[in-house]
Parts: structure tokens; sequence; C-alpha cells
């Protein structure tokens, strides 16, 4: 289902990401069950963790235990 807010989110996503991450992740969460929900029912929660987790890793990169920004983290 998606998330009305970051408070929302599965607590290994709240617990690891920055708050702009976790805005990303929720975002394209969102977004991807909005789209693929009715194409894809039996499915629409793993793909939409997929491509919330695909979003993130656009503008984050773990770095040891931390997710930091592309930019700090000498991002690709």
């Amino acid at each position: 289902m998606p998330y009305a807010s970051n408070a929302d989110l599965p607590p290994s996503v709240r617990s690891h990401l920055p708050i702009h991450a976790q805005d990303i992740f929720r975002s394209a969460f969102n977004h991807a069950w909005d789209t693929y929900g009715a194409a894809e029912p039996e499915r629409v929660e793993e793909i939409a963790h997929r491509v919330a987790w695909a979003a993130v890793k656009k503008r984050y990169r773990k770095l040891g235990e931390a997710w930091v920004p592309r930019e700090l983290a000498g991002g690709d």
C-alpha cells in the first residue's frame, strides 16, 4: 500500500536512509504503486519496492553503513 508519510515507511527503510532519501523512496514507491498496480496486482508491492530502491540509488550511495549523496561520495 502507498505510504502517506515517511513515518509509515518500513523500519528497514526509515532506520537506514537519510530523510531526503526516504522522501525519494516514498515518492517513487507511491508512483510505481499507482502506475503498475492495475497491470500487475499480484506483484505490485515487489515492483514498487524495486522501483523505489532504484530511485534512491540514483541519488545516494552506500558508503560503509551510511547512505550518502552521490556528490559527497565521489558519485558516478
